[in-house]
């Protein structure tokens, strides 16, 4: 599974920074998700995140075999 945050945030011409400040996170913590670092994502935060970006969690995550 893959997080497309990255390419969500170009689309709309937003930073990772801008994104934690949204999210209330580190900016860390938000670059680490974003660059796929992390093994997971507790489920508050992934609301945020859709909130914030006006997506579903279909959006944020792809799935690759």
């Amino acid at each position: 599974m893959k997080v497309r945050i990255k390419k969500i945030l170009e689309e709309k011409g937003r930073s990772i920074y801008w994104l934690a400040i949204q999210c209330n996170v580190t900016y860390k913590s938000m670059f680490n998700l974003v660059n796929n670092k992390t093994s997971s994502v507790k489920f508050m935060l992934l609301e945020r995140i859709c909130n914030v970006l006006e997506v579903t969690p279909n959006d944020v995550f792809d799935f690759e075999n």
